[in-house]
């Protein structure tokens, strides 16, 4: 089954950066996924985030305000 990830941030350089982030740890785990980048900020506000750049699988936030590593995303993704 798909996941749907996505990179809730305005396109910032850190937005960027955790989506290629994203892309990589989804990738090197193997998984069948969707990226959406949500730059509409009331989007963003609907997740009940209020800092960028967050990721969210599957509708679910799990983490906001940073860009962490591969690994920290791989594990996020199983």
């Amino acid at each position: 089954m798909k996941k749907k990830l996505q990179i809730l941030g305005t396109g910032c350089a850190k937005c960027q950066k955790l989506t290629a982030q994203t892309e990589a740890a989804a990738q090197a785990v193997g998984l069948d996924y969707e990226l959406e980048k949500v730059t509409d900020i009331n989007a963003i506000m609907g997740f009940g985030v209020m800092m960028t750049p967050a990721l969210a699988v599957d509708g679910e936030v799990k983490i906001t305000g940073k860009v962490p590593s591969i690994e920290e995303i791989k594990a996020m993704l199983l």
